[in-house]
């Protein structure tokens, strides 16, 4: 049986992020603030045992990794690796658009006009169900989509992983969110979304998983 923890940080704060844009497969870069909570999460995890590190494979997540792999103790022994499956929420048409107007538009045919409305009288997999309905290409992942990818990640990070090692994972918002709200072992409040440079941790034992830590800032 293998046992491991998979310590999933936010990336640091970008510019999408400043302007309440949507971003899951857009990518801008970090804001200056956004590289310095990421450095903040470099020193606090610095004397972490990390066995490997890997991260999304956009370039928010990519540089947040770099900059805390850098300044671990390990950093001569572990290499980021990209890992796509692991990627923010793909938001098809509303890529990019102001994120409160999208999920006013997504949510309002549902009676509720804000994300923390439809997350909490429906779901986070209904959000993901709504937003592609709403999308006019259906481009937008649906929660079936969306799990298929992330599911494979986690195969590949089972398959990766020994016994009592802990590995990095630089992912996204909605993601870790995501994750959180299917694996709650810890009854955390799914209206609380994890900041930047935030810290959670995902207990895996045997291929079954546990949020026991979550949205914990990292200074």
């Amino acid at each position: 049986m293998t046992k491991y923890q998979l310590y999933l940080v936010r990336h640091g704060k970008t510019w999408f992020n400043r302007y309440n844009k949507m971003q899951g497969w857009s990518d801008t870069p970090l804001a200056p603030d956004g590289v310095t909570v990421a450095k903040q999460a470099a020193q606090a995890l610095k004397d972490t045992d990390f066995a490997a590190a890997f991260s999304s494979d956009a370039r928010r997540a990519i540089d947040t990794c770099k900059i805390i792999v850098d300044a671990n103790k390990n950093h001569d022994k572990i290499k980021p690796v990209k890992l796509p499956e692991f990627r923010e929420e793909f938001y098809g048409y509303f890529e990019g658009h102001n994120a409160s107007e999208t999920w006013f538009i997504v949510g309002k045919p549902h009676g509720v006009e804000t994300y923390g409305e439809v997350i909490s009288k429906y779901s986070m997999d209904d959000s993901k169900d709504f937003l592609k309905a709403a999308d006019p290409f259906h481009d937008a992942e649906n929660a079936e989509e969306y799990w298929e990818r992330l599911d494979k990640g986690f195969d590949k990070l089972d398959q990766i992983a020994k016994d009592g090692d802990k590995i990095l994972l630089v992912s996204h918002g909605t993601t870790i969110r995501s994750i959180m709200d299917k694996y709650n072992a810890g009854n955390f409040d799914i209206t609380e979304g994890p900041r930047n440079s935030s810290l959670t941790i995902l207990e895996v034992d045997n291929g079954e998983r546990k949020v026991t830590t979550y949205n914990k800032l990292l200074k």
